[in-house]
């Protein structure tokens, strides 16, 4: 009870009382022997049906009133009516309960489920505490500027974007990353507004306004996520519009035609005509694919993704290509050596050597190499920049020439052709000493999602890049991708995933910066990758990774794959029942308490399928 609304409990109080005088009505016609006893009887299931279902009947008034006539208020009320017409006042009255108690079921169901999705929403913070001459004030998130120090005591939100000035905490980012462990941060640390802190008193400085926060944008896309309706939704809302008065019609025919063909037998026709029309709603439909989707959308916004509608879940489920761009997307952008060549001294010198004398260098190149040898303190002198070809300096005493093949050429070096990428030639003292090969470093998981989009059937896989054939064939092999194509500009991208399309395939284009936005919004699905980066990435996609990890792409066709096959079971199976009642009704075998069961019934059980979208199961 504790866990009911107040119309809920409403619902639930008048249920009770009218069964209960429901009971006594049952007593009083059956075992009671006077004459009074059946019109009392009477009496008590009249007063049932008014206590229970008063509403019901307001409802349908109203909706006529406004032109909506065919509903299951209005085919509720002159069912349960013309039982009454009928005398037989036990069966309309039991109807009306049993149809209640099914709504109020149906309402809980319901309620349970926006409600998951709405505590998967609540992410905004209530207050922020600015630190002004010493001192925190409270304040409203949305009056926090750039540059402000905020103190975040343990169990607050993070009210906006910024960087850990002090203190050491575990900050819980499920909400927003979809992460289930706690990230640690210290000094220096990043902080996304929405994530709570647990443990430790933090001291921030605001890097964004709550406007353009990381919470603010995903309510923005919450918000808007249920504008995309999907195929099948957009289906049943059309269906009901024609379906009920065709329905409605045929029962005002069934009440009619058959009798002047059956010795005008009208009350054994228009009581079947009234069954008929209790298990015509086709509520069972109309409410259980919506929430389909709806509970689908709110496990992917619980996995840390956020789905924008129906419709992008109904794609997802479909599709059987990925496209994926390379740089931010499969591969970080930042070079790492990962192979040194060298004849004539140790490898580990040869490095050493080069990153002295690319130390004070802030070309990514140079920084890889300084990174990767992870120390400082050389000499270096006499330090030269050959713009276009690379280096020169003396370190440590040793005269370094480090570039590319056409600084070796120019300087008269032969030098061996044998690798291909990103690579750094050098020279020592005159000689020829070896070569550097940089790679764009793969992320982690990128191959491991590809493997599991795979086994879900997304069986081909193509990377576009606009870099290098050098750059992108070793990508594209430590992936396991056979199919690539490098040097394309936006254009370019767009073409090749149309023609790619044209072939029947339904593609997931998966990029992260804003020249990936046009292919973005020509996919069948367009996925951005690090939901916060680009506004125009964000804008044009139908599906946005708030995590920088490809692997929460497979566990997202996944539930959208469960959300559609959900959607579909309930149609097929409340379709079933309700042909198979109708069908018996319409040759006497059905009574108005089965046909309520096919309607209420039907659609309670189809409301809890719908609800377990909800769940899935998190893969590592």
């Amino acid at each position: 009870m504790k866990n009911l609304t107040k119309k809920q409990k409403s619902l639930l109080t008048r249920i009770l009382v009218s069964a209960a005088l429901f009971a006594a009505a049952v007593v009083l016609e059956h075992a009671v022997k006077a004459a009074w006893s059946e019109w009392a009887a009477a009496g008590f299931f009249i007063a049932a049906w008014a206590l229970c279902g008063y509403d019901v009947v307001v409802k349908a008034v109203t909706n006529i009133g406004h032109g909506q006539i065919f509903d299951e208020h209005f085919l509720m009320t002159l069912a349960t009516v013309g039982a009454f017409c009928l005398m037989d006042f036990a069966e309309g009255a039991g109807v009306m309960l049993f149809f209640q108690v099914g709504e109020l079921f149906q309402n809980i169901a319901v309620d349970r489920s926006r409600k998951s999705v709405a505590a998967l929403m609540d992410l905004r913070p209530d207050v922020a505490w600015v630190i002004k001459d010493g001192e925190a004030l409270e304040c409203d998130p949305e009056d926090v500027v750039v540059g402000d120090l905020l103190r975040v005591l343990p169990g607050e939100r993070i009210p906006v974007d910024g960087v850990v000035v002090s203190g050491c905490s575990s900050v819980d980012t499920s909400k927003i990353t979809g992460e289930s462990v706690p990230a640690d941060l210290g000094p220096g640390g990043k902080v996304l507004s929405g994530c709570i802190n647990i443990t430790g008193e933090l001291t921030i400085r605001a890097e964004s306004a709550y406007a353009e926060s990381t919470v603010a944008r995903i309510l923005e896309l919450m918000d808007s996520a249920n504008e995309g309706k999907s195929t099948m939704e957009s289906l049943m809302t059309r269906f009901a519009r024609y379906y009920t008065p065709c329905v409605v019609i045929g029962a005002v025919l069934l009440a009619l035609v058959p009798p002047l063909f059956d010795g005008m037998t009208f009350t054994k026709w228009i009581v079947r005509a009234l069954n008929f029309l209790v298990v015509s709603c086709p509520c069972a439909m109309v409410i259980s694919v919506p929430l389909s989707f709806f509970s689908g959308m709110g496990a992917v916004s619980k996995a840390g993704m956020i789905a924008k509608g129906g419709i992008a879940l109904e794609n997802l489920a479909k599709a059987n290509t990925v496209v994926l761009d390379k740089t931010g997307t499969l591969t970080t952008g930042r070079f790492a050596v990962a192979q040194v060549q060298s004849n004539i001294m140790d490898k580990k010198e040869l490095l050493a050597l080069v990153a002295g004398a690319e130390s004070k260098s802030n070309h990514p190149i140079a920084r890889a190499i300084v990174d990767a040898v992870g120390k400082e303190g050389w000499q270096v002198t006499d330090l030269q920049e050959l713009p276009g070809k690379g280096i020169a300096a003396t370190v440590n005493g040793r005269k370094v020439l480090a570039g590319n093949s056409r600084l070796m050429e120019e300087q008269g070096f032969s030098y061996p052709e044998s690798l291909t990428g990103t690579v750094v030639y050098a020279a020592v003292d005159g000689e020829y000493a070896g070569c550097i090969l940089l790679e764009d470093q793969v992320k982690p998981g990128a191959a491991q999602a590809l493997q599991r989009l795979s086994a879900l059937g997304v069986r081909e896989s193509v990377m576009l890049t606009g870099d290098r054939e050098a750059a992108a064939k070793p990508a594209a092999q430590k992936l396991g991708i056979t199919k690539w194509f490098s040097g394309l500009l936006p254009q370019d991208k767009v073409r090749k995933v149309e023609q790619l399309m044209e072939g029947g395939r339904r593609v997931i284009f998966v990029g992260d910066g804003v020249n990936d936005a046009p292919v973005l919004a020509k996919a069948t699905v367009g996925v951005a990758m690090g939901g916060v980066g680009s506004d125009a990435a964000v804008e044009a996609a139908d599906l946005v990774l708030l995590k920088d990890d490809l692997k929460s792409l497979p566990t997202a066709v996944r539930i959208a794959r469960k959300t559609v096959g959900i959607a579909q079971s309930n149609i097929i199976f409340a379709l079933a029942i309700k042909l198979l009642v109708l069908g018996l009704s319409v040759f006497g075998f059905v009574t108005m308490w089965l046909s309520i069961f096919a309607d209420v019934g039907v659609a309670v059980l189809a409301i809890l399928n719908a609800t377990r979208c909800m769940y899935y199961k998190k893969e590592n």
